[in-house]
């Protein structure tokens, strides 16, 4: 699915992103490792973090999904897959530990044949 279909108005929108996963705006933040206010008050979901958040959650789905067939099971992979080389530590976890990137690294490295 293209970027795009997760933001409104240039930014990444929780309700959107929700809408697509079939949960809950607060559902996305808990995933994302944000406040519940932080999808709430329209001041919060523009902050840097909230976006930051949203978007490596959104770009290491959209990254996988082709793998997966939909980005519901994507999804689904990002929160309850233990990630091997990461001590069991899933997507998700990593993420809300400020190690989105080395998530992002770990998929391109089985992309590109690698196996962690």
């Amino acid at each position: 699915m293209s970027l795009a279909q997760y933001a409104d108005n240039g930014i990444f929108a929780p309700r959107k992103i929700a809408q697509v996963f079939r949960t809950t705006s607060e559902e996305v933040a808990r995933t994302a490792g944000l406040g519940k206010d932080a999808v709430q008050r329209q001041d919060r979901v523009r902050s840097d973090k909230t976006q930051r958040r949203l978007r490596e959650m959104v770009e290491i789905v959209n990254k996988v999904e082709s793998r997966f067939g939909s980005a519901l099971v994507a999804y689904a992979w990002y929160r309850s897959e233990p990630l091997p080389g990461f001590s069991g530590q899933t997507a998700m976890q990593l993420v809300r530990n400020g190690r989105a990137d080395e998530v992002l690294d770990y998929i391109d490295a089985v992309d590109a044949g690698v196996h962690a």
